[in-house]
């Protein structure tokens, strides 16, 4: 059952007189098909009319809603064979980011990418997504892995960002990042980045430094969460709307300033509504990018990636 947000309680309240009318005539003693299209009809149309004209800030919502598909949902759709592989040889092993090798429509891959969980244990188990040091340093090192092998890197970022906890900290948590980063660059194989809901600071970067950004139409991709921002400008996380809008953290907007490649479009009323046709969208597109640098060499691939991260923010 699909839970509404705050800007969907309308629609939320339509959906409740068609559950009560199926209810009421759940013994065949009524007909109700005429009412029923009637008010379903009713609800498509303001669920099309309200995610037409979502504001930043109701996206952020979206990015993050609980139903969304989270790592694991692609990975079992779109990846056979998985293998993952955990630890970062020095430390620990990160449930918040996980990884390893997979086909992809039969090709070899490397796959790494946040789990947020789907529930009140799993989100615990793999804390809500926002990567420790060791993850970082395991996904630094699956990518030289990759390197080793040829085999392209596919990254799903979803996160928040990364573990601000003091522990975290004291391990090194913003030289991991970096490290990530560069490793990101200095790749020799093919990477595609895809911002699959949230897309949180440096914990997101860090992933997703590829040749190929991909973002769902309603995730989002900022230096910092609205919250933050809002709390830093206006000592108030009340004005976490302003923020949204004044950050430009919508798909739309960093598709504009060169910082994403390709929006990828979701299902109506979100990704969270239907997995499958959302999966899929992602599976086409990250197939093509693929497909585009197949024949790139690899110092062809590093200056690729280069070039793309030099020009941003270029005039």
């Amino acid at each position: 059952m699909t839970s509404f947000l705050d800007f969907e309680k309308p629609i939320a309240e339509l959906q409740g007189r068609i559950d009560e009318l199926r209810e009421t005539a759940a013994d065949g003693a009524l007909n109700i098909d005429a009412d029923v299209k009637r008010l379903q009809s009713k609800s498509d149309k303001l669920l099309r009319d309200t995610y037409a004209k979502l504001t930043p800030w109701q996206k952020t919502q979206v990015a993050r809603h609980p139903q969304r598909p989270h790592f694991n949902h692609y990975v079992s759709a779109l990846i056979d064979d998985f293998m993952p592989l955990g630890g970062d040889r020095a430390f620990a092993d990160d449930n918040a980011i996980l990884g390893g090798f997979g086909r992809f429509r039969g090709q070899r891959v490397m796959v790494i990418g946040h789990e947020k969980g789907d529930d009140t244990a799993s989100r615990l188990k793999h804390n809500f997504g926002m990567g420790k040091p060791e993850g970082y340093r395991k996904a630094i090192r699956l990518m030289q892995l990759a390197d080793r092998f040829g085999l392209p890197v596919v990254t799903l970022v979803d996160t928040s960002g990364a573990f601000p906890g003091i522990q975290a900290e004291e391990r090194g948590q913003a030289e991991a990042i970096a490290r990530s980063t560069e490793q990101s660059l200095a790749l020799g194989v093919p990477m595609v980045a895809a911002i699959l809901g949230e897309g949180g600071s440096g914990g997101a970067i860090a992933l997703a430094s590829g040749n190929r950004v991909l973002m769902f139409e309603h995730a989002v991709y900022s230096v910092i969460s609205p919250e933050g921002c809002a709390s830093i400008l206006w000592r108030t996380a009340d004005k976490a709307a302003d923020a949204a809008e004044a950050m430009k953290v919508t798909a739309q907007d960093l598709k504009e300033l060169g910082v994403i490649d390709r929006i990828v479009p979701e299902p109506l009323g979100g990704a969270h509504r239907d997995h499958a046709a959302a999966i899929s969208a992602l599976g086409d597109a990250i197939a093509e990018s693929l497909a585009a640098m197949k024949e790139m060499s690899a110092d062809a691939l590093r200056q690729d990636r280069r070039a793309k991260f030099l020009q941003m923010g270029r005039l």
